[in-house]
Parts: C-alpha cells; structure tokens; sequence
C-alpha cells in the first residue's frame, strides 16, 4: 500500500467536519428526525371500542380514556401490561377500608390468590358494581344454585338476592353476614308479632339462633325448615322436651341426657338385643351424633355421611387409592357397622366373614381342595383392610410383606443372590391364589400351566429335535426353585446335583472311571446340553465336532492343518465317550488298537512292513501317532520325533530281529 501525501488534505478534512456539524448537532433537523405524534389506544384496540364502550356501566378510567391509569404505555409486565400485580392494582384506588375489607372474616374468592377479577370485570359490564352477573346469579357461579332454591325459598332472597343479609368482600360476622344472626333475622321477622309468637309456640326464640331450626336460604319443607326436623319441632310441641314457654327458664330440658330421649325412642329397639355398644350411645351421650331440633342431614345428624363418624375415628378418614366401595358410597361407614348397638364386635351387622360374604357371595362359593388358613376361618381383615388401602385388593401391606407376616422362615430364605421375577417385585400373588387352590401350596395352575403365564412363547416344545422331559411334561421345579437361589437359572442345586437326580449312571461313570469328562466334573452341563429343547439330538447345543472343538482349541487347529486324520473331523464319539472312560482321554473301547482296528487291517503285509513286523497287540498306536492330525507328515506322526525314528532308522537304537 502506498500513502500519499497532498498540500490540500487538511482543507478536505475541515470542510468533512463542518458538513458533520450541521448534519449531527443541528437542533432542527434533531427534532425532525425524533418527533412522534402520539396516538389513543383506541385507534389500535377497535375491537375493545364494539365490545365495551355501549355497555351500561363502565370502569371511570374505561369511561374518560385514561387507560393508563391501570396500564403501562409500553409497560414491563407481559401480557396486560398492568401497573400492577393481582388486586395490589385495585386496592392502589379502591382502599380495603372503602370496600369492607378490613373485617376479620374475608370472601374466600379472594384469599390464597383470589382476584377481584373473578367477580368483577375492569372494563365494564350490564350490571351494578362491575359484576360479571347480576346480583345472586354472580354468587352461583361458585355455590350450588340447587341449594338456595327449593321448593320453599327464604323470600328475600327471591326479592333482593345474596347482598342483603352477606356482605360481598368481608364482615365481622361468620358467613360473611352483615350483622350477628339473630339481629338480621329480627330486622325483617318482628318477634312481637302474634303471627310469630305462635309459630314458635310462644317461645322466645329470639334469644337463640334460629338457623338451629331454619336454612336461611331455602327448604324442601315448609317454614325454611331443615331437611330433617324432630317430630316434636314440627309439631309445634316443644314443650315435649323443653319447660313451658311461660316458664322462668323455658329453654332448660325436663330430664337430661338420654333419659329425656328414651321418653320416645325406646332404648330395645335402638339396641336391638345388641351388648356391643357405641360409646355415645352406651354414656347417654345422644347430641353427639344428632341435632335435637333440626339438620340437613338424614336422622337429625349433626355432620352428613362419614364425616360424623371421622370426627372421632380419625385414622380411618384418611385419603387411600382403593376406597372399600360401601364405603365411598350408599350408606358409607353404616353399610357395614351399626349406629347404636350389635350383637358382633366393632359393631358389624353381621359377625366376620358372613359380612364380607354379603356383597362378596362369589367368595364364599369357591369350592376348592385347599383353603388358605384366614380365608378358611373367616379372618378377612388379617389380609384386607375393610375402610381402603393404598394398595391393590385392600391388602394392608404391600403383598410380600403381608405374606412374609405368617410366613416368617421364608424371608431370610428367598434372600439369594438370583430372585424370581414375582418374588422381586412383591407379587406372590402372580403365582399363588390367596384364597385357596386345588394345589397344596395355592398354586393359581398346577406344573408348567403356571410357568407358561409368563414364559408362554419359550415354553413351546420343539416340533422336530429333542425336548428334555421335564420341560416337555412342565415339571419345571424338578430343576428349578420357584423362589431364589444362588446359582444362575435358579437351579436348586449346582448342575451335577441336578442332573445326576435323574442321570445317575453319569455319576457312578466319573466315580469308578479312568478318565472323566472335565466340564461334568464341574457341573457344567450346559456346557455341551440344552437343559430345555433344542433341534439336536440328545439335547446337544452342536453337532460333533463343533461342540468338542469350542474347548479343545488345540485339537481344532490341528484338524485344520495339513494332515488330517478322518474321523478326527467327522464324529469325536467315534473315539471318545462324552462323559467318563474306563480308559486314559476318555478312549471309547477297551483299547486304543481295538479302535484303529476297526479302520486299519493290522494283519496285512503293508502294515506290518510299515511296522517293521513288530505286532499290534504291543504297540500303542497314540505312542507315535497323533490321532486328530498332523501338520506336515500324512502318516500323522507327531510333530517332535526321534532323528533315528523320522529317517526310519530303527537299527540305530533297537536290535531288530526277524523270526
């Protein structure tokens, strides 16, 4: 690169920065580039204007266009770009003082995350306050509109609706009442009316609670009163239990406790011949459980359903997985136990497993040989847990543990280093019935129908081949402990033990042989045997020699040399016995000479003259031959032989004589 230099280059730069002055500092063109005109929310958001602007009420901010007194121009806040979060937004204009809430009892809507939002809408709506709804319509949306209109609805709340007797945000009084009870109820019912005075046959109700009679809101009976109601209420006959209205104390009970209740209820007939008692019942304690006046539950309860009954029996009000089925429905706990009295322990209705049997009638129909000991004697709740479990059949405990709880010996006994697939994973049940069986030991199917529930696609005999007979006649534990066991395929003993229970010539073969087989030995049958099925004769995993040759590496690469001697590559049981011998290598017959006989004539001339005459009958053939082969000698001479002996030179060493 090459620089050059001119006179006139500091005139060129002078006259750059002057033309960047006026581009970059002029205060007109600034403000020409920057200037935006603003515009109204509205001219983007056309579809809020159709959905809102002709509505009857609108939020003030809504009404005059100040959007952005809630949200943020371009704002931080995803989505709504709100000022800010939840009700904090609300209550920065509508102050908890103003809208009542800053009493002690809040509306549940907006605790624990509630939003103003979910009753009001911020935009605007058809109905007073911003509601989403009008007036009680808002408060069905969460509370059961069936339960505040029946047949005979509180006429105020027809009229006026929810907001005359509740305050909408929070109160002072329970139940978000505007005033205490009694108070709301006088403002409207004057207790000095006759009209009143007689319905409540001259008491002074007025200084109790009426709702201890009446639901505020609607009935199915008349006058608002409770669903159930005692006789003496709705007959207007309080004097039955209570002193005359006329009376100092009119409110007091003419006889305590149960001895007021008996009056009517007979003490037989709740009982019903039963000694077994409920401890309510049996101490006279009758309000426990029911409401003297009125309630909407049935028999005057004072809770519904098994909530009573929890209030008390706490551990069996637990939330479970598998709920008994009487239980979570119909009559719950009253399904299977009596209120009062029984003649059965825990107050059942009928005694053990005769109440089981009641909607389990299948169960006691099972007609088997063999019975597991608690389903026999009636013990349903040994193993089952009659409220609910969490686990499978009502079980009280995971499966094995329930079983190991009689079965004590077996839980150190299956601890083995190879577990059986059911047994690891607690399932006895996979395999064992446990109720009863027509096998001894429960078994759900007898011999191999039980073990092809799992092992079905390996447990196809082979149509050609051989089948080892256990396996075909699915005698499966005659090798193999159902449970554990420590050696691989969960034998019940090493393969020797095994095997040798049915092969018991083998063993006597290897005790009184010369020469024994190594992998039998070392109880390794399957070394050369399939102990199930396989398409070969005699179980074997291979043909001859391929089998043979799979340990005996040696003998295989000899057989793939130059030389090698027939049989060698043909069948080895030819020569050998596969499991024991009388004679050193496991040789086949009693001599190594009657073996080669069989192919070598050792009476011809060639093979005498080969011999040089020496006879047969004292000469061990394996002594210069190699029975499998030779890598460079076609008469399979062994590879290291005597100088004398590879030159055919026998005189050198041995007298040779011709006779």
């Amino acid at each position: 690169m090459f620089t050059v230099f001119s006179k006139s280059r500091p005139l060129i730069l002078a006259g750059l920065l002057a033309l960047c002055g006026t581009v970059f500092f002029s205060p007109v063109a600034s403000r020409a580039a920057w200037h935006f005109k603003q515009q109204g929310c509205l001219e983007c958001h056309k579809n809020f204007n159709q959905k809102y602007l002709s509505l009857k009420y609108l939020h003030p901010g809504v009404k005059e266009g100040k959007c952005e007194d809630c949200h943020m121009r371009h704002g931080l806040v995803p989505s709504l770009l709100l000022k800010g979060i939840g009700n904090d937004l609300c209550l920065s204009c509508h102050a908890a003082g103003k809208i009542g809430m800053d009493k002690k009892f809040v509306h549940s809507a907006l605790k624990k995350g509630g939003k103003c939002t979910s009753c009001h809408n911020p935009h605007g709506t058809n109905y007073d306050h911003l509601l989403k709804a009008d007036g009680s319509e808002m408060c069905f949306k969460c509370h059961k509109k069936d339960e505040f209109t029946k047949a005979d609805t509180h006429e105020v709340l027809k009229s006026q609706g929810c907001g005359v007797c509740h305050s909408p945000h929070s109160a002072a009084e329970p139940e978000l009442l505007k005033d205490e009870t009694v108070k709301l109820c006088l403002s409207c019912h004057k207790a000095s009316d006759d009209k009143f005075k007689k319905a409540h046959d001259g008491y002074p109700v007025e200084k109790a609670s009426c709702t201890i009679c009446h639901d505020p809101h609607s009935s199915s009976a008349g006058h608002l009163l409770k669903t159930s109601a005692h006789a003496p209420v709705t007959a207007d006959q309080c004097d039955k239990c209570h002193e005359a209205p006329d009376s100092k104390t009119p409110f007091i009970l003419k006889t305590a406790g149960s001895a007021l209740c008996y009056q009517c209820h007979k003490e037989a007939s709740l009982t019903g011949g039963g000694k077994v008692m409920h401890a309510p019942f049996k101490e006279g304690l009758c309000l426990s459980c029911h409401d003297p006046h009125a309630s909407e539950n049935e028999k005057l309860l004072v809770r519904g359903g098994n909530s009573l009954c929890v209030t008390c029996h706490k551990n069996e009000g637990g939330r479970v997985d598998i709920k008994h089925a009487p239980i979570a429905s119909g009559r719950g706990c009253l399904s299977c136990h009596a209120p009062h009295a029984s003649k059965n322990s825990s107050l059942l209705v009928l005694k053990g497993a005769e109440l089981c049997y009641s909607c389990h009638a299948a169960e006691k129909k099972l007609n088997v040989k063999y019975e597991h000991y608690p389903f026999k004697n009636g013990l349903c709740t040994t193993c089952h847990d009659p409220h609910g479990s969490d686990m499978q059949g009502m079980l009280k405990k995971r499966v094995d543990s329930l079983c190991y709880s009689c079965h004590t010996s077996e839980l150190m006994a299956f601890q083995k280093a190879i577990v059986h697939d059911p047994v690891a994973k607690a399932q006895c049940n996979v395999c064992h019935s446990s109720h009863g069986s027509n096998d001894k030991n429960f078994l759900k199917a007898s011999g191999g129908a039980l073990c092809s529930g799992c092992h079905a696609s390996f447990m196809k005999s082979k149509a050609i081949g051989d089948n080892h007979m256990p396996f075909s006649e699915g005698l499966c534990l005659k090798c193999h402990d159902p449970h554990a066991s420590n050696i691989d395929g969960m034998l019940k003993g090493d393969q020797t033990k095994v095997c040798f229970q049915c092969h018991a010539s083998i063993q006597t073969g290897i005790e009184n042989g010369v020469s024994s087989h190594k992998p039998v030995v070392q109880g390794q049958c399957t070394a050369c045997h399939n102990p199930h099925k396989t398409r070969l004769p005699k179980l074997m995993i291979a043909q001859s020699p391929d089998v043979c040759l799979s340990c005996h590496k040696g003998i295989a690469q000899k057989i793939h040399g130059a030389s090698v001697h027939p049989p060698a590559t043909g069948d080895c049981l030819r020569c050998h016995d596969p499991h024991s011998s009388g004679q050193p290598s496991l040789v086949s017959a009693k001599s190594v000479q009657s073996i080669c006989s069989a192919c070598h004539n050792m009476t011809d001339s060639r093979f005498s003259k080969a011999h040089i005459g020496i006879s047969a009958a004292v000469m061990d053939c394996n002594s210069c031959h190699d029975p499998h082969g030779s890598k460079k000698d076609p008469n399979f001479f062994k590879d290291n032989e005597h100088p004398p002996f590879e030159a055919r030179e026998c005189g050198q060493c041995h007298i040779v004589v011709k006779k």
